[in-house]
């Protein structure tokens, strides 16, 4: 076993968890093992702190990074939270709008999209985020002046002219695209200008006093690259994009053939 702490940051969507399925229980125990070894696990992820759902807060993580950097928490108390002033929400809606981009809105306590435009035909699993967000949702129309977000999942429709609704927000949002996939194929991530997965994991490393030589990442898509670029050791998952595939130190099997125990145990870190 590895008796150098490590601290290891996991992607959520297709790296530990599947939105139906949930996350396996070899990954919970996984993870579980490598925090009784001393090393720290944190969730590195692009989803929203109001959409990280209770099934990733029972398992024992170190802290959690969301929105793609813009919220850090440890032990349940917010460190961090970089909000989009509500004025640019607002502006971003009516912009992606114009385009025929449909915007679902993306906050550490809310999630607001319209229902009636948001819908299973856009997206099949629209049912079970409301489910899984409960009380954490609100729609746009009611809040257009009162959002607070951290962050965009703006969903492209056919004839939609995405190009342009970039290039007009590009003063407020660095975009991530997504290689087409069932679950963000369609999707274009708005983050804040200069906060991605890498920069929350710096911080990270910052404030606890973590040297970067004992940084480790899971992950599989393309909003995991700027953590790929930045991590020492860098492990793709089975399912990765072919970008992450490149980038990694050690290409793991997919999350349901035990990708996460097989890359801790392929470091020695259980």
């Amino acid at each position: 076993m590895n008796t150098d702490k490590k601290a290891v940051f996991f992607d959520a969507d297709g790296t530990i968890c599947d939105i139906e399925k949930g996350v396996p229980d070899s990954a919970v125990e996984a993870i579980r093992k490598l925090r009784e070894n001393g090393h720290e696990a944190w969730l590195c992820t692009g989803r929203s702190r109001a959409f990280v759902p209770g099934y990733l807060e029972q398992i024992p993580f170190t802290g959690m990074i969301s929105a793609c950097g813009a919220t850090i928490e440890k032990d349940g108390q917010r460190l961090y939270n970089k909000e989009m002033p509500v004025e640019v929400a607002k502006l971003s809606v009516e912009t992606l709008r114009k385009y025929g981009l449909i915007p679902v809105m993306e906050g550490a306590d809310f999630m607001y999209y319209d229902k009636d435009e948001y819908t299973n035909e856009v997206n099949w699993y629209r049912d079970l985020i409301t489910e899984a967000l409960g009380p954490k949702w609100r729609p746009i129309r009611g809040y257009e002046d009162s959002m607070h977000i951290n962050k965009i999942s703006a969903k492209m429709t056919e004839g939609c002219n995405d190009e342009e609704a970039c290039r007009e927000l590009s003063q407020y949002y660095d975009v991530i695209r997504h290689e087409n996939n069932a679950f963000v194929g369609t999707t274009i991530e708005l983050v804040p200008k200069g906060c991605n997965k890498a920069v929350g994991i710096a911080a990270v490393c910052r404030i606890f006093d973590i040297p970067w030589e004992s940084t480790v990442v899971f992950g599989d898509s393309n909003n995991d690259l700027s953590m790929f670029k930045y991590a020492a050791t860098k492990v793709a998952m089975g399912n990765g994009s072919q970008k992450i595939r490149e980038l990694a130190d050690y290409v793991t099997t997919d999350m349901f053939h035990y990708g996460i125990r097989n890359g801790l145990t392929k470091l020695g870190l259980i």
